[in-house]
């Protein structure tokens, strides 16, 4: 039996099958593919730019001020993180680099929907680099869905549209951090290979080169081996991880009794009070490397993340002003979506307190929002934009109760009910005529007749048209035959007693055939 084909015996095969196909179809350029030693010309790059960045620490808070509400601690400490890092990158890049630098990771600590994901996202819009965000529990030990740890790296090369360069000074953002966790310390326990997650991220954060294409990326390393045989440079193979900075966080459900029994511990024999002071919304703020060693972190890990601040849960007061003052309010939204139709949504004080109250109790931070206005709104979006309605307000009580407000909207919103008989009278005569070949139209006073006496018969106008006029075709015939005419004008009185009116009118239509 033969020994399986090595990777490089695989990929010489794949290449030279490559080439005698690709050449036998005529390809351009395969029929000069290089032999080994051969050295095709290469167009020279142009000259690349050298890397920008002059932002200082408290512009940065003051970008992060316009989307991110309360969390001042936090902006202000991943503003200075995050300008001494792109300082070193910037030096690096002028052929400065300083070797004694050590790279500030971060994590952020704090449950869902404060603004963690948010404060990231808009840091790396402010400079321009690209970003990439993953959840730590789509890891494994061996790989994670779609790929391994190390497709984080190659989707900053695809977030910078394939500029490698770019790549290698990105910002990598990795939620749910605790998960990853292995101590026992934690209720229901750890996946076990959460170790080796930490181990495979160590590399990362440090500095290692990643292979530009995954060896599970078959298209990838076809498109490397047409480039070989091309006779292309290899540079950019890899990306070096040492620029990139990589920001996690987590809830960290249970640190804070960690920390809480080292505090009580520590005050034993000095002042049992002591700890007494701290309030229990601040104690993951006295969070210490052993606290994450207990919890589950491996102490090498933990330690390529020097910087670590606590985001704090939103109150109501927090989640109305997001939406009153925040860039990024989810109020912007919905008012361009009605805007679209010629809308005006004007939102009222006592309106975005009570969407606050209900969005505190969905316990999701200021994702709580997005969830309340989606049932408030829904049923208006569907609605008004085919009525009448050209603006509304967003109070209290329609927040309460939005289909009540929004029938009330309907009912009295100009020309509602006139608009309404227009569209369904005009169903009613294209249908007449699409039947019996005679076009009808309607009078002002017949429109507002006819309207009446549909709502006094609890039928819609058109199941009312279609009843009341089910014999008008009969009549209309005779007249076309007498006159030649296939179009009417339907008025009152055809709206009131349309038996008699075209009685009257089939008279007159003989009368004026003998004439």
């Amino acid at each position: 039996m033969s020994s399986p084909t090595s990777p490089e015996e695989f990929q010489k095969q794949m290449q030279e099958f490559l080439q005698k196909q690709f050449k036998s179809f005529g390809t351009p350029g395969f029929d000069r593919a290089a032999s080994p030693g051969t050295n095709t010309p290469q167009e020279p790059e142009p000259e690349r730019e050298v890397f920008k960045f002059t932002h200082k620490p408290r512009d940065v808070k003051l970008h992060l001020d316009r989307f991110v509400i309360q969390q001042e601690e936090a902006k202000k400490v991943l503003s200075v993180a995050l300008c001494d890092h792109y300082n070193a990158v910037r030096q690096a890049f002028e052929g400065d680099e300083k070797g004694y630098y050590t790279k500030q990771n971060v994590m952020l600590i704090g449950p869902t929907g404060v603004g963690k994901t948010y404060l990231i996202r808009s840091i790396a819009e402010l400079i321009g680099v690209p970003f990439v965000k993953a959840d730590a529990t789509k890891f494994s030990e061996t790989g994670y869905v779609g790929g391994d740890v190390e497709d984080l790296v190659r989707d900053l090369v695809r977030q910078a549209d394939g500029d490698v360069e770019r790549a290698r000074y990105g910002i990598i953002y990795i939620d749910e951090i605790d998960k990853i966790a292995s101590a026992s310390e934690q209720q229901g326990g750890r996946d076990v290979s959460g170790q080796g997650v930490q181990t495979t991220l160590l590399k990362l954060m440090e500095e290692t080169e990643v292979p530009a294409r995954s060896q599970h990326d078959m298209a990838g390393q076809i498109q490397a081996m047409m480039e070989g045989m091309r006779g292309g440079k290899k540079e950019g193979d890899t990306i070096n991880t040492r620029h990139i900075l990589f920001v996690v966080s987590g809830a960290f459900a249970h640190l804070d009794k960690i920390v809480g029994r080292r505090l009580k511990e520590s005050a034993i024999g000095f002042a049992a009070n002591s700890n007494e002071d701290v309030k229990s919304d601040q104690i993951l703020e006295h969070a210490k490397t052993p606290d994450f060693i207990k919890f589950g972190f491996e102490p090498e890990f933990i330690g390529r993340l020097p910087v670590r601040v606590v985001c704090h849960p939103l109150s109501v007061d927090d989640l109305e002003q997001i939406l009153k003052t925040s860039e990024g309010s989810i109020i912007r939204q919905y008012k361009q979506s009605f805007a679209a139709y010629g809308i005006n949504a004007s939102f009222e004080e006592n309106g975005l307190r009570r969407i606050a109250e209900l969005a505190i109790d969905e316990q999701t931070g200021a994702r709580g929002l997005m969830t309340v206005c989606e049932k408030v709104f829904r049923d208006l979006k569907f609605e008004l934009p085919s009525s009448r309605v050209r603006e509304f307000a967003v109070d209290d009580a329609l927040v309460d109760d939005p289909k009540s407000v929004m029938q009330t909207l309907l009912e009295n919103a100009p020309e509602q009910k006139s608009f309404e008989v227009d569209e369904k009278l005009k169903e009613f005569a294209d249908t007449f005529s699409e039947q019996h070949d005679l076009t009808i139209t309607f009078t002002t006073s017949a429109r507002k007749q006819l309207a009446r006496m549909a709502r006094e018969s609890s039928l819609s106008v058109f199941d009312f048209c279609k009843d009341h006029f089910r014999d008008l075709h009969f009549g209309l015939k005779l007249i076309s035959g007498n006159t030649g005419t296939t179009e009417f004008e339907l008025d009152n009185l055809f709206a009131e007693d349309p038996d008699t009116a075209l009685s009257e009118r089939v008279v007159a239509s003989y009368k004026s055939k003998k004439s």
